[in-house]
């Protein structure tokens, strides 16, 4: 009755709709992101011929991520998901993937549980409004500002995410900001539009003074109008940062894992990418 098969550019408004009716935040842009970065990797459900589900599988070295497991509401409660995440899941490991991670809704981490993903730390979305102001206008970062912040990025998040940086650098490159001390990389930011409000992320930095340098700059960037932000429950540093200037608690989403556990810093996430990529 299920059967899955490759997600092609034909099937974006499928994605668009089921992000739509989950009340997510993807763009079009983002599904042909997804597709561009890992295309043997994202995949579509369907029920009696009937598409009515994704998922989306990335590589990152020896560490995978799942995220896009949308199903359409009449269809749900009849192990689709489970039939994709278990797909996703051969998928990651003919890749040589040793351990794979994702970000749950309350909703869906019932499912990842079954399969045996366990719970590593919290993370809280955060929803704001970005201020009518003069925007920054940030130079984009040169070929060496890149390299640093993809090396900045894998000693923190533990994951050699180039792929996914560089993309959305080049997607976006004025919305790119960075902090230094002594001439070190101290932290950087990015910012990027969403179908429902403007995400900041990822963002991750060593200090409090260099996070909050970061996020004054990525909000500046960001468009007049509603901003959502993840952040780690153990930085409460950043969520004490956005506290302040009006955010509130949306929502809440279980960074989970499967396989040997990832050494990461969450308390130096300022922001993260968001539960597409982590």
């Amino acid at each position: 009755m299920i059967t899955i098969r490759l997600l092609t550019l034909d099937d974006l408004p499928l994605g668009q709709r089921l992000s739509a009716q989950a009340g997510w935040n993807q763009t079009d842009a983002d599904w042909r992101r997804f597709l561009t970065l890992e295309p043997e990797g994202c995949f579509t459900a369907a029920w009696a011929e009937q598409p009515v589900a994704t998922a989306a599988a990335f590589v990152f070295g020896r560490v995978g991520w799942i995220a896009m497991v949308l199903v359409d509401e009449a269809f749900r409660h009849r192990g689709i998901a489970s039939h994709l995440v278990e797909h996703a899941i051969r998928y990651l490991t003919r890749r040589g993937v040793r351990t794979i991670r994702l970000d749950a809704t309350p909703q869906g981490r019932p499912v990842y549980e079954r399969l045996g993903f366990a719970p590593e730390y919290s993370l809280v979305r955060l929803q704001g409004i970005a201020p009518p102001a003069a925007r920054s206008l940030v130079p984009a970062p040169s070929a060496d500002q890149v390299e640093a912040i993809c090396e900045f990025d894998r000693r923190v998040t533990g994951t050699p995410r180039r792929p996914l940086l560089q993309a959305l650098i080049a997607q976006q490159p004025e919305a790119v900001v960075t902090a230094f001390a002594d001439h070190w990389l101290a932290g950087y930011a990015m910012c990027r539009p969403g179908r429902r409000a403007t995400q900041i992320g990822p963002a991750l930095a060593l200090s409090t003074t260099a996070g909050a340098r970061c996020l004054e700059q990525i909000l500046d960037c960001c468009p007049p109008g509603p901003v959502f932000v993840d952040v780690p429950a153990e930085n409460a540093a950043a969520i004490a940062w956005f506290s302040a200037r009006g955010f509130a608690v949306q929502r809440d989403f279980t960074r989970m894992g499967h396989g040997p556990r990832i050494q990461d810093f969450p308390e130096r996430m300022w922001a993260s990418s968001g539960p597409e990529k982590g």
